[in-house]
């Protein structure tokens, strides 16, 4: 792992047979990322890939529902 500072870090990882990857458990820890949470995979082509936790994708999500029906006038 390549710590660029106590936030950021560079790491590779192989992708096995099946396509699947093992989040190196440095990540995991500063992520806080535990055994059978959900991930999202997010793409694109120019940028790449992220993993975001699904439980903060769905905040999000529940943050414009919830906004949406706050309407004034």
């Amino acid at each position: 792992m390549k710590k660029i500072d106590k936030d950021r870090f560079i790491i590779s990882v192989k992708v096995g047979p099946k396509g699947q990857i093992t989040i190196p458990a440095e990540a995991r820890k500063m992520f806080d990322i535990k055994e059978g949470e959900t991930l999202m995979v997010m793409g694109d082509r120019e940028r790449g890939i992220a993993l975001v936790k699904a439980d903060q994708i769905y905040g999000i999500m529940e943050g414009i529902i919830n906004d949406g029906g706050n309407k004034n006038g």
